[in-house]
């Protein structure tokens, strides 16, 4: 694709994302996003074909960079709960503050309006989160009684909910606290030897936030 085109794709992409966050995928037309982007319909309909195709682009996009935040689920000398939770860093930043995310995580729960079988992230989340917690049970460090991929889809679930509630959550606390209370309360049921905030804290010195 020439680099003029994919620059096109990509403005009608982010100019999608922003109404779709905004909006929702229902109140915004692809009139509205040929006036954002400052492109034609048909420039729309030439590169995504309808508005359903470009919610899934963006969809799609949002989890474009799931492989490279779940790579870190690889890297050695980390334990496994502490990588659980430095992945969750990631993803939580990027819902919290990358509009394509952001955008994608509203039209997947917008699902069952959008006429397009968007994918689900929580099947490649669950498995990083199953992998993490039978390592964790293997090296003695999960508590007593916690199976690991039902703990995972539960955890999952909840992170995922916290994350897009984050804005309508009372307190006015940012995702990053309201992160850090959430994990300060997992954790105590998930460790073995519940040091919450110690391990959390591990957590935070890796990653700039």
């Amino acid at each position: 694709m020439q680099e003029r085109a994919r620059a096109t794709r990509r403005m009608l992409l982010e100019s999608a994302a922003h109404l779709f966050v905004e909006r929702g995928y229902a109140g915004t037309s692809v009139n509205d996003i040929s006036d954002h982007s400052g492109k034609t319909s048909g420039a729309i309909y030439f590169h995504y074909y309808s508005k359903e195709k470009l919610a899934l682009a963006v969809v799609r996009e949002q989890f474009a960079t799931w492989p490279q935040l779940a790579a870190l689920y690889a890297t050695p000398g980390i334990p496994p709960l502490e990588k659980l939770v430095v992945l969750s860093f990631g993803v939580a930043r990027s819902l919290s503050e990358d509009v394509v995310a952001r955008a994608g995580a509203r039209l997947w729960a917008e699902r069952h309006g959008i006429e397009a079988a968007l994918p689900t992230p929580f099947n490649t989340w669950a498995s990083a989160a199953t992998r993490l917690l039978t390592q964790a049970r293997m090296r003695g460090e999960l508590a007593a009684g916690v199976e690991p991929s039902a703990a995972a889809v539960t955890l999952v679930c909840a992170f995922f909910g916290l994350c897009v509630l984050t804005d309508d959550l009372p307190g006015g606390r940012g995702w990053r606290e309201q992160l850090d209370q959430w994990w300060l309360l997992i954790l105590k049921s998930l460790q073995a030897d519940p040091d919450p905030a110690a391990l959390l804290a591990r957590a935070r010195a890796r990653v700039s936030l």
